[in-house]
């Protein structure tokens, strides 16, 4: 009798200091979101139809149930709704981004539109290709995007954001992680619709310039403003400042790229 009575206490004061919250509580909806998101992503399995539609039913009927009911329990079940929410937002966003994957190691001709340029963790220049065409493989087999890494650019100019590049490369599945809990680089290029990373001992041509678009001219503008922060500054300094301000880690060595790592900066 005195466990009941002690929880019932416990529930009154909790509900009271919830009560006094009214009109504030809109800023926990981003934290139940994300731990339907986290739900998501720590499961060890791709939940199928039939867990995304009985997450959408939890959802549907704690939302009606949070509508109905205006007292602390009402509340309880709209943060239920939440966090169903965005299991399923997670799940939505997972499968919208989905496409073919090299599944076997391509040697080949591979031909697309640059659109980004970076470095590769061998410090070479690194293409991102889209409107992607290999030789030999079913347009419906071609990945969006595809990564390549050039070894064989020395002395020569690599191809401009928009141009259309050609070369002969070898390409191959994005890695699962190295370790258990490791980087999750396959997650990670799915998400950035890489269907297929790897490199080239040719140099990358550019056999079509770059066509007018906005997309195209904000790519421009982000190289150009890259370009001259770091005339302004030169040195790795400079590249540091130029990836942190335009996203630009195309001059960035790769000892300076793994200090940011190891002090825990490269997210910036």
């Amino acid at each position: 009798m005195a466990s009941v009575v002690a929880f019932r206490a416990a529930f009154d004061m909790g509900s009271a200091a919830l009560q006094r919250q009214r009109g504030h509580l809109i800023t926990f909806a981003p934290v139940f979101l994300a731990i339907g998101i986290g739900t998501y992503f720590a499961i060890g399995w791709e939940p199928g139809f039939a867990h995304h539609a009985a997450m959408g039913a939890i959802f549907f009927l704690a939302a009606a149930v949070a509508r109905l009911l205006r007292d602390s329990v009402g509340l309880a079940f709209a943060a239920l709704a939440l966090v169903a929410l965005g299991f399923l937002l997670a799940g939505l966003r997972a499968h919208s981004m989905g496409g073919p994957v090299v599944e076997f190691r391509y040697y080949g001709a591979i031909e697309g539109r640059v659109v980004a340029i970076d470095r590769s963790a061998s410090d070479r220049v690194r293409l991102t290709l889209d409107q992607v065409y290999l030789e030999r493989l079913d347009p419906h087999e071609i990945p969006s995007r595809v990564r390549v890494a050039l070894h064989g650019q020395e002395g020569l100019p690599v191809p401009q954001p928009g141009a259309h590049a050609m070369l002969t490369g070898h390409l191959s599945a994005p890695p699962s992680p190295a370790e258990p809990h490791g980087f999750d680089f396959e997650r990670h290029a799915w998400f950035n619709q890489l269907g297929a990373v790897g490199y080239t001992r040719s140099p990358a041509l550019t056999f079509e310039v770059p066509k007018p678009g906005l997309s195209l001219a904000v790519f421009r503008l982000r190289m150009a403003l890259s370009a001259a922060v770091q005339q302004a500054i030169p040195g790795q300094a400079g590249a540091v400042a130029a990836a942190v301000t335009t996203g630009d880690r195309s001059a960035m060595g790769q000892e300076v790229l793994n200090d940011l790592r190891r002090s825990n900066l490269a997210h910036l």
